[in-house]
């Protein structure tokens, strides 16, 4: 054989010899894991896949069973690890520590292992957890948190008028963003576990400061103490002593609004029993005959508010459904009353 054909040969056999000592050394490392590998934070290199599994279990496991915290609206709500059937894929995470080390091609590995060479590789925790347990907890989150706004009204009552105060709402927002953070907290061994969601403010349409000017005026009439009270932006101004109707014509009760206003009004007598020969008949302001002296404010079906000089009645039922004031008091009354005041009856 020629020398240089005899030199090829001997090249090409070292060569064959070469790969195949590289490839049955790089076999009995299938398994092994680099040094400088990292997975979520814990040194795994050098050990095989199911050392590393072992080894990730106790340093993980336990820190991955802290809670994860949601701080909102001074509140804290958290879901812990039984809740979200959270599981440490300990067995995952090795696997792709392994995978990991095996990247690139034999030879590269083989001179790594060599040489020992590191890797430099920090590989993220694999965390199995459920979805759905995630959602019922920010849906809690939600429902605890989100409020509608209440606006502030009257309680009418006779002798006061207590408000109900406004209140501002408050609505969760992002929560599909929330989600997301959370999903990734459980996924956290270090810090990170804990989250602050926001809220929206939504403001009442009629605030406590606003309901005054709502009402500037408010009437009351309490029947059994033949009281009527006078309110001015929901705060008492004063109170005057009244009649009512008599047995069989009551003065309604209910909630009612000053509909019309006179001075010195017309009478238009009802076509009843009790009106006697007036009946039906139409009885100018200002004459003796007609009993609305001086002013007149309608409430409700032919019923009012009118001046008296039947003093007397005062303090008793004796009309016939309207409520009567003496007339310094109504006029009085007449002139801080607007259309639409409300008259409160009981």
């Amino acid at each position: 054989m020629e020398r240089p054909v005899l030199l090829g040969a001997l090249a090409a056999g070292t060569t064959l010899v070469l790969v195949a000592g590289a490839l049955a050394y790089d076999s009995t490392r299938n398994d092994l894991i680099a040094d400088g590998v990292l997975v979520s934070g814990v040194d795994v290199g050098g050990l095989h896949e199911r050392a590393a599994a072992r080894k990730l279990n106790a340093a993980l496991a336990h820190r991955l069973e802290r809670p994860v915290k949601v701080r909102v609206a001074g509140h804290s709500y958290q879901l812990t690890a039984k809740q979200a059937k959270v599981v440490a894929d300990v067995r995952g995470m090795a696997a792709s520590a392994v995978a990991r080390s095996r990247d690139g091609w034999v030879g590269g590995r083989v001179w790594r292992g060599v040489t020992g060479a590191k890797v430099r590789a920090e590989l993220p925790a694999q965390v199995l957890y459920s979805g759905a347990a995630v959602n019922r907890f920010v849906s809690r989150i939600e429902h605890r948190v989100n409020r509608p706004p209440r606006d502030a009204k009257i309680e009418f009552s006779v002798a006061a008028l207590p408000a109900v105060q406004s209140q501002t709402g408050l609505k969760l927002v992002a929560q599909n963003r929330l989600r997301e953070q959370v999903r990734t907290a459980l996924t956290l061994v270090g810090n990170g576990r804990t989250l602050r969601a926001k809220v929206k403010v939504v403001k009442p349409q009629v605030t406590t400061d606003e309901l005054a000017d709502k009402y500037p005026a408010v009437i009351t009439v309490d029947r059994p103490k033949f009281k009527l009270r006078f309110f001015k932006n929901l705060r008492l101004e004063k109170t005057y002593k009244i009649a009512v109707g008599q047995v069989g014509l009551e003065t309604p009760a209910g909630l009612y609004h000053v509909q019309n206003k006179a001075i010195n009004p017309t009478w238009h007598v009802p076509d009843s029993a009790w009106a006697g020969k007036l009946a039906g008949k139409v009885i100018p302001g200002g004459v003796p005959e007609n009993p609305l002296k001086a002013r007149w404010m309608g409430i409700y079906n032919g019923a009012g508010i009118h001046g008296t000089d039947a003093i007397s009645s005062l303090g008793s039922a004796a009309s016939h459904g309207c409520i009567r004031m003496a007339i310094p008091d109504v006029e009085e009354l007449y002139d801080q009353v607007p259309i639409q005041t409300p008259v409160f009856i009981q």
